[in-house]
């Protein structure tokens, strides 16, 4: 079982040997990177698979672990709801217990305003044949009374959304890829594109060229920095997000749950995952001034969702010191800090556990295990990048899943080894396009939890 949490200091599980050609390499081992690796694998494509650092190693195993269709941006739920169904059938053919349970999300809220949202969502959900239910105050006190007497005008809740335990499964996942005959190499970052003729002819690796006519670039915090090295700009910010695992604690209430203060969920180890949501921390960079006009509508939605840091540890995508311009024969932004790994904010999450506590009394003192912290890769919109980069013929870029991109990853996966196929992906992509930050269009913002 992969140790947690992944670092550069992790063993090696995937060490190759590094191809010298192939139909397709995908840059970045999350989940997303690491299932487009599979489902192209499966599709019979030779397939490398390059992770400068550890497969999972950042956010991909460092989110909350939800699985969940509930409160979906309209144009992602297709794609969550395929999510869903490709989960179910990969944990069947995992070696592991991922963790993959059906325990349900609740959506709590104090807020008339966010009420009607919910309002509004279910109309999204009726039209998805989804089973989530609305709860009034009085309905909710008689479905959980273990939320009674708090203040709560009502919730959404949805039964068969799950969890899963994000460091086993996505290594597990990895395995799976291997099996159907992807290359997966560990500690090999991608440097550059090799272009030949304005075309993708592939990749230079710090082990050397790949030929292949296609790359799918699913990079998550690194992806704007690799894009602009080549010319090709996006307003993709990353933002910190802290986690706490606590000791075994019976709660009243089993799955996972948020309002506008607290998030939690059970975890296979019977303690809880805590969070604090809507609240994220953004070190001050150069792409955070340059982007700052596109990122305005959200700021100006939720002025205080985030805090504001003056500058990125060194070595991090967005800190003054990391080079934008290298040459694809020296070592790389990307071998400098193989697996982002920042500290939590043990402040904040020593304030929501407290919040945990008063909310259930009778619990007791909640114990914390263990923190960690992730990077989020973000958009302005809050929705991804699923795209071919016209700039660059031969590549495909899928980032930006401001926080969804556990769950969703299996989807997402499957389209871009679609897409690298020239398939029809299934689902409209016209909402991730990347011209969109280019062509006018007016930000519309999805849902951030």
């Amino acid at each position: 079982m992969t140790p947690f949490p992944i670092s550069e200091t992790s063993p090696i599980v995937f060490a190759g040997p590094v191809p010298t050609q192939a139909d397709l390499v995908v840059v970045g081992g999350g989940v997303v990177g690491t299932t487009t690796a599979l489902y192209a694998a499966r599709a019979g494509l030779r397939v490398v698979l390059c992770e400068k650092g550890r497969i999972a190693g950042e956010q991909s195993s460092r989110n909350w672990g939800w699985i969940r269709r509930q409160g979906r941006d309209p144009h992602e739920l297709p794609i969550m709801i395929e999510a869903d169904r490709l989960w179910r059938e990969l944990d069947r053919e995992t070696n592991v217990d991922i963790g993959l349970r059906e325990q349900g999300v609740t959506y709590l809220t104090r807020s008339a305003r966010e009420f009607e949202h919910f309002e509004d969502w279910m109309d999204v959900a009726r039209s998805h044949a989804l089973e989530t239910q609305l709860f009034d105050s009085p309905a909710l006190d008689r479905r959980f009374p273990e939320f009674a007497g708090q203040g709560y005008v009502g919730a959404m809740y949805t039964a068969r959304d799950m969890r899963a335990e994000p460091w086993i499964a996505v290594p597990a996942l990895a395995e799976i890829a291997l099996r159907e005959g992807a290359a997966i190499a560990e500690n090999c970052a991608v440097r550059a594109l090799d272009m030949v003729g304005g075309k993708v002819a592939g990749v230079i690796t710090e082990s050397g060229r790949i030929s292949a006519p296609r790359v799918v670039l699913a990079g998550g915090a690194w992806s704007s920095l690799f894009l602009r090295a080549h010319g090709v700009s996006i307003p993709q910010l990353s933002v910190r997000a802290s986690v706490v695992q606590t000791d075994p604690v019976e709660l009243p209430h089993a799955g996972g749950a948020v309002d506008e203060k607290v998030a939690f969920r059970t975890r296979a180890d019977g303690g809880l995952s805590i969070a604090a949501p809507g609240f994220h921390e953004l070190f001050i960079g150069p792409d955070a001034f340059r982007n700052l006009k596109a990122y305005l509508p959200q700021l100006r939605a939720d002025p205080f969702g985030t805090r504001f840091l003056p500058a990125a540890p060194r070595g991090f995508p967005d800190s003054w010191s990391t080079a934008r311009h290298w040459s694809p024969d020296s070592v790389s932004p990307f071998e400098s800090q193989r697996v982002l790994n920042p500290s939590p904010n043990m402040t904040q999450l020593r304030r929501t556990i407290g919040r945990i506590e008063k909310m259930f009394p009778k619990v007791g003192s909640i114990r914390p295990r263990s923190a960690w912290a992730g990077m989020i890769d973000t958009m302005p919109d809050v929705v991804p990048v699923v795209d071919h980069v016209s700039a660059l013929p031969g590549l495909i870029v899928g980032c930006g899943m401001s926080g969804h991109g556990f769950g969703i990853g299996p989807a997402m996966g499957r389209i871009l080894a679609d897409l690298s196929r020239d398939q029809d992906p299934g689902h409209d992509l016209s909402r991730f396009r990347l011209s969109r930050f280019s062509d006018g269009s007016t930000v519309a913002i999805g849902p951030s939890v």
